[in-house]
């Protein structure tokens, strides 16, 4: 029987570093994972690439997907939707593939309600006055939307623990050994694991 792939979810506050990760992650060649793009309403940032960082979307498109019930999650964040297509991550699940999902909290906690299995990470920043710093740096936020990220930060912290594991994002590479660890920890769970050997014990 093929053994289906894990779901695993890369999450944290805005600014924390989730694509940076995310994109560390992926540049090794020994990746195995499949990385699943979201569908977001907000403009690309410089670099960004249709299709392979998001897909950038109408409101009105992502709003008809919404109806069609095409989306394992999404939540509006600041003003703009965030999600995920679904039918791409139930089939790569099927096809015993790891599907890698970055995405903002609120669809995480979605997500934990379809898939309880799947493998929750929190990337947390080393402390709030970093993850200022961080978002400052952007260069891309108005003063009235560093506050509001920064108030909705404090309350995803405070959302940890629906996570299985905390990751803190002080340098990127750290970050990365230690999710691609938490992986094959997860791969050698008894639960996922114990057929296949139990197998060897049955008689003809």
């Amino acid at each position: 029987m093929q053994e289906k792939g894990l779901l695993i979810v890369l999450s944290g506050p805005s600014g924390v570093g989730k694509g940076t990760v995310r994109k560390e992650i992926f540049s090794h060649p020994d990746t195995k994972f499949e990385y699943s793009v979201s569908a977001t309403t907000r403009p690309p940032r410089e670099g960004e690439v249709q299709g392979v960082d998001y897909f950038f979307k109408s409101r009105a498109d992502f709003e008809e997907l919404i109806q069609q019930d095409k989306l394992l999650e999404y939540a509006e964040y600041v003003g703009n939707y965030y999600g995920t297509p679904v039918d791409y991550v139930r089939e790569t699940l099927d096809a015993g593939k790891d599907v890698f999902l970055e995405i903002e909290v609120q669809g995480a906690i979605q997500v934990r309600k379809k898939f309880p299995e799947g493998l929750f990470i929190f990337l947390a920043p080393p402390s709030l006055s970093e993850l200022k710093n961080r978002i400052v740096t952007r260069g891309t936020e108005t003063e009235d939307l560093i506050y509001n990220r920064m108030k909705t930060a404090r309350e995803e912290i405070e959302m940890m623990d629906l996570y299985d594991y905390v990751v803190e994002n002080d340098r990127v590479e750290i970050a990365c050994e230690r999710i691609k660890a938490i992986v094959v920890a997860e791969h050698c769970r008894r639960e996922r694991v114990q057929h296949r050997y139990k197998k060897m014990l049955e008689v003809d």
